[in-house]
């Protein structure tokens, strides 16, 4: 028996990866923090479409990730992902959805976005990073000059 030898973690099926993304949704749609966090690891991170860096707002840290799941639904308190489907490839997941909500100032916001998963040995969330359409309220005009 060599005691050096490294056994492989077996890496969790694209099959419960995408049930986890399922949970993972409806979590989202019940606005529960908890059972949203539940399915992230501890050393996980989450970027937000929005925010001052290139990424938009990044938390790192499960506690971290709380604060920013947190202000997702004081941002939108009636924040909801409708048309939602995954997919998933080795070991990443993609969702698609449309989010829709009311600003705490009043505004209706209905975009597409995604978000790109990334899972450890045991299927945790170890990054999410979201996209969102930029939806603006009047028409841009192509220049062809």
């Amino acid at each position: 028996m060599n005691l050096f030898a490294l056994e492989p973690f077996p890496l969790p099926t694209e099959d419960l990866i995408l049930k986890k993304l399922e949970g993972l949704a409806a979590a989202f749609n019940r606005h529960d923090v908890d059972a949203v966090l539940s399915f992230f690891a501890e050393n996980c991170s989450m970027e937000l479409p929005q925010g001052p860096e290139p990424c938009g707002r990044r938390f790192e840290g499960k506690v971290a990730v709380r604060s920013g799941v947190a202000s997702r639904f004081a941002g939108l308190p009636d924040v909801h992902y409708s048309n939602v489907s995954h997919r998933v490839i080795g070991q990443l997941g993609i969702s698609r959805w449309t989010v829709s909500g009311t600003t705490s100032g009043g505004e209706r916001i209905v975009a597409n976005g995604c978000d790109f998963y990334s899972f450890d040995a045991e299927a945790r969330v170890t990054k999410k990073d979201s996209y969102w359409k930029i939806v603006q309220n009047q028409t841009l005009e192509m220049n062809p000059e």
